[in-house]
């Protein structure tokens, strides 16, 4: 094993400034490197009693008009460079207006939209129109063709999650508008007909591998699976979790992207794990509290709260309702690259001691 040399301090620091000049790095030079990655991402929660009239303000003070019909305004974690809210995934809220349509377009990062609230609005993906209703995620892979239009008397509230961070790390973030504001529909049998039996699909069929066959997961079917395994199951860290699936592959929905839906039924308080992916959490239904990096996140009914990568994480649900919990996580980034890691957490039971309460 090689020795570090001794070097006095001025010395080592005369050198690594000539290096540095030099456009160079001498890693020798400086601190070892940590045994566990040290993450930028904050645990954090965003309370949807703030978000919401500053939401509903922008359908105010953005007149109706080519690109007003995207309101959305974006979470953003204060330990992350950049406006995401973990150093992979943007979340942001969006709001459509009664007869508005927001143009359509295509690009290279992964969507998904998980609505919040309001009936009568549509997303239409490569010439498929999906409704959407509260509970309901239509997804928009890369660079497939998407608008998003309302035939509502309400307003209606959705979830964005795209991988833009990832994407610009690599230098492949691509846009281009299509040339009118609504794509043609095109495909009279959706997806959900095709592909949403759970298990089964048209034996005949061979959907193309660069399009998930399925787009739209409607929340009446989620919610009937999640009962369904709440009679015979349930995970230790998670209570009763499901994850999107692409029904061709088995796999994740989305490439880069895992979606998730879990209820914690009353009184249950998960264990601890952590894992090297990252995760932004809304709260669909119910309340209760996650513990994060042994700091306890008290959330209620539209809140978002995120779990930084390799962060210690349980969530406990003490009401008489049950709570659920939409989640988009970076997972099979990681899983693809062999660089997933999961750690159950083995003191107290299991349970992290709470050392700080989050109070925003």
């Amino acid at each position: 094993m090689a020795l570090k040399p001794i070097l006095a301090a001025d010395v080592l620091h005369n050198f690594i400034g000539a290096v540095e000049r030099a456009h160079l790095n001498a890693p020798w030079a400086r601190e070892e490197s940590s045994p566990a990655p040290r993450p930028h991402v904050l645990p954090f929660l965003w309370r949807w009693a703030d978000i919401e009239p500053l939401l509903r303000q922008t359908g105010e003070l953005m007149t109706p008009g080519r690109g007003a019909e995207r309101r959305i305004l974006q979470l953003t974690n204060p330990g992350v460079a950049g406006q995401s809210a973990t150093h992979t995934l943007v979340t942001a809220v969006q709001l459509l207006l009664p007869g508005e349509c927001a143009p359509a377009h295509r690009h290279s990062p992964t969507a998904i939209r998980f609505i919040m609230h309001g009936q009568g609005a549509y997303t239409t993906v490569e010439g498929e129109q999906c409704p959407m209703a509260p509970g309901d995620l239509v997804l928009t892979p890369s660079w497939t063709w998407h608008d998003h239009g309302s035939e509502s008397a309400e307003p209606v509230i959705w979830m964005d999650g795209l991988d833009v961070p990832l994407i610009q790390s690599l230098d492949t973030a691509f846009y281009e508008a299509f040339p009118d504001d609504r794509q043609p529909i095109n495909r009279a049998a959706d997806s959900t007909r095709r592909y949403g039996a759970g298990g089964l699909k048209p034996a005949w069929i061979k959907p193309h591998s660069s399009l998930p066959p399925l787009v739209r997961y409607p929340w009446e079917q989620t919610y009937a699976a999640l009962q369904r395994l709440a009679e015979i199951d349930a995970s230790p860290f998670d209570d009763v979790a499901l994850e999107y699936t692409n029904p061709a592959t088995g796999g994740s929905a989305l490439r880069t992207m895992a979606c998730w839906v879990q209820v914690l039924r009353p009184g249950v308080r998960t264990h601890a794990h952590r894992q090297t992916s990252s995760a932004v959490y809304h709260v669909f239904a119910g309340q209760g509290c996650s513990v994060i990096a042994g700091q306890r996140f008290d959330w209620r009914p539209g809140d978002f709260f995120a779990v930084p990568p390799w962060a210690w994480h349980e969530h406990a649900n003490a009401a008489a309702q049950e709570a659920i919990l939409f989640s988009i996580q970076d997972t099979p980034v990681f899983e693809a690259l062999g660089l997933y890691r999961e750690e159950a957490y083995g003191e107290h039971g299991g349970h992290q001691p709470v050392t700080s309460v989050f109070d925003g």
